[in-house]
């Protein structure tokens, strides 16, 4: 945790401006709602409110319009909350050497996205969607499948998501090994990462997107992997070289791969990653579970409530980073 408090000092104040970078359904702010000036803007009005604003609030998660409007000098939000585990969409060097503070949704999408990807192995492993397209055809086809037990994982990124990945997949007796940024125990560094993946039946992509992990998944990677293995990316799109990791499909270098995120959202229609053999696309919704968007609104009261209380804030981003250091 990171100390910060309210600017403002004892006596009587004028009420907070909040402002919200809206998206469709609006965020439900609780015991907020007439305690705080709450006012709204979108992409064509953020850069001429956000000077007059004491808090952002970015609602609009998919939407990189703080990085385009972020005031160089003079007034600016004093913290900067996003609905998001993801940072980079607001990340920019006006943001980052300013004394701003940001804050994220770190906790709310973990076990959610874990069990999405258990989901997921499970479903490549017993070649469920073949059974769907036989069903289809009304085809009576007798397969063999995979047993998980005993596979092997290698999950890349070791925030609170590859944290909790870890623990699902070891839940179905796959051995896992956890990559991070830094090796410490339990966590193996990036010099690693070549030879985990090289024996891995599954690898799974949860990476912040930094400088260092942008196209982290190219064709070099894809071309280490064992022709039975499979690739799973819940992290962010541009991590993997989607060029690369369509070519490892069609030619069998890897036997698999599902993608929930990619390097441009929403996939358009015309986009060949539709047609890739052996791949699964999912449209960015790992996380999002029944009432996913009520625990963003009451995770990001309760972190207000400790701003205007004075204490220290939770969720605290390393700006240079791109995410909320490890403890």
């Amino acid at each position: 945790m990171n100390s910060f408090t309210s600017p403002h000092g004892p006596g009587p104040q004028p009420p907070v401006r909040l402002l919200v970078l809206d998206a469709e359904p609006p965020p439900r702010l609780g015991r907020l709602t007439g305690r705080v000036q709450i006012e709204h803007a979108d992409a064509t009005t953020l850069a001429e409110r956000l000077p007059y604003a004491d808090v952002l609030l970015v609602w609009d998660f998919t939407s990189d319009a703080v990085r385009r409007a972020w005031p160089g000098e003079g007034p600016r939000p004093r913290w900067v909350h996003t609905a998001s585990a993801g940072v980079d969409h607001l990340m920019c060097p006006e943001l980052t050497d300013s004394d701003t503070v940001v804050t994220n949704a770190r906790g709310v999408f973990d076990q959610p996205i874990a069990e999405y990807v258990a989901a997921l192995v499970l479903a490549m492993a017993k070649d469920l969607p073949h059974t769907w397209d036989l069903q289809r055809q009304r085809e009576w086809r007798h397969r063999e499948s995979q047993r998980v037990a005993g596979t092997r994982a290698c999950v890349v990124g070791s925030g609170p998501i590859g944290r909790a990945i870890v623990r699902t997949l070891k839940a179905l007796d796959i051995t896992t090994a956890l990559v991070g940024r830094t090796p410490r125990t339990g966590i193996h560094g990036p010099g690693e990462l070549d030879r985990l993946m090289a024996r891995a039946d599954w690898v799974v992509s949860a990476a912040p997107l930094t400088e260092d992990t942008y196209g982290m998944f190219d064709a070099r990677r894809f071309g280490m992997m064992q022709p039975s293995a499979r690739f799973i990316n819940i992290g962010r799109g541009q991590l993997v070289v989607e060029e690369a990791l369509a070519e490892a499909l069609s030619k069998r270098w890897i036997a698999g791969a599902a993608l929930d995120v990619f390097e441009h959202e929403p996939l358009g229609p015309e986009s060949p990653l539709w047609q890739v053999p052996g791949l699964i696309v999912s449209p960015h919704m790992s996380g999002d579970t029944v009432g996913w968007r009520d625990e963003l609104g009451m995770q990001f009261v309760e972190l207000y409530e400790r701003w205007a209380a004075g204490k220290s804030l939770q969720n605290v981003v390393d700006k240079k980073r791109g995410y909320v250091p490890g403890h």
